[in-house]
């Protein structure tokens, strides 16, 4: 996982919608090489198949755990119907890491692995968000998706634990790995702007005035505890620590919200230039927003920290 983690934050030095999809990738990857067949999991290795998570849903919003799209049995197939809200490389990936409610029972949900090109299969329309222009993060609808019952990662109503032992884990650390990319890519930015930009009448750039040196002092303390938290996560899951499913919550929602307040003060110490894509400051801090708002969330997390912290149950 640190390795995946490593090439998701550099990156996302240079493009967080790169990042995003290789983020999202790496996240179905590892549920694909856990549960899939071998014929897959060699195409994955050679760079053939471009994974990707279809999880959130309209019906359940950042409740990811919680789909209520369906699968039912087909003769000896099994049809999926679904409205997933966002799917990233939704045209591009090969296939989707699907989640539904299983096929009996009162479990949760089940995980299957659905090829893109699927009959009942639509994109609903193209990504025109805020920011991560280029990782096609768009709405997906399944009408009456067949697929084997060999398509199923895992077993049957056991999606819950692949999503909290193997997907969630690997997301949030990636996830908290795109962050510190940008917040890396954010501080670089700055600090060249507030050094090479002059004013005429008196020769001084903004890194001269104290003020300035100081917002970009802030920048660059919340960027390394962040980056340190992130390490120690990667630690905790390395070696098996008891607090490293703690970690896997703190570090997403630490690492996103240290996000924002750096490129704030990216937008803040740049002035009016930040505006201009040419000094790149906007794009890192529209890229920013959007890893606070997946699943789960930073308020999510929040909630779920401190039921662990208080020695409550996460769910229900």
């Amino acid at each position: 996982m640190r390795a995946a983690a490593e090439v998701v934050e550099r990156l996302a030095r240079a493009c967080g919608s790169t990042a995003m999809v290789v983020c999202m990738h790496y996240a179905g990857a590892f549920v694909i090489e856990k549960f899939g067949d071998e014929a897959t999991r060699r195409d994955i290795a050679a760079g053939r198949h471009l994974s990707t998570l279809a999880f959130s849903e309209a019906g359940s919003r950042s409740m990811f755990w919680a789909p209520v799209s369906t699968s039912t049995r087909d003769g000896a197939s099994v049809r999926l119907d679904a409205r997933k809200s966002w799917v990233t490389a939704a045209r591009y990936a090969t296939a989707y890491v699907w989640s539904s409610k299983p096929l009996e029972g009162s479990e949760a949900s089940t995980i299957w692995l659905v090829p893109r090109d699927a009959a009942g299969l639509t994109v609903e329309r193209p990504f025109t968000g805020l920011g991560l222009r280029g990782n096609d993060s768009s709405p997906v609808a399944a009408d009456g998706v067949i697929v084997p019952e060999t398509a199923r990662l895992g077993e049957e109503g056991k999606g819950f634990g692949v999503m909290m032992e193997v997907v969630l884990p690997a997301f949030s650390v990636m996830n908290a790995a795109c962050s510190v990319g940008l917040m890396e890519a954010a501080i670089a930015r700055t600090a060249e702007h507030a050094s090479g930009a002059r004013w005429q009448h008196s020769g001084q750039a903004p890194a001269d005035l104290a003020t300035v040196r100081a917002y970009i002092a802030k920048m660059r303390v919340k960027a390394d505890m962040a980056r340190t938290l992130w390490l120690d996560t990667l630690v905790a899951l390395e070696t098996g620590r008891a607090d490293a499913m703690l970690r896997v919550l703190e570090v997403k929602a630490a690492c996103n919200d240290a996000a924002i307040e750096v490129t704030d003060l990216a937008m803040r110490v740049s002035g009016g230039a930040a505006f201009r894509g040419d000094v790149g400051v906007e794009r890192y801090f529209r890229d920013a927003r959007a890893g606070a708002v997946m699943a789960p969330t930073s308020d999510a997390a929040y909630d779920f920290i401190g039921k662990a912290v208080c020695n409550m149950p996460l769910f229900g």
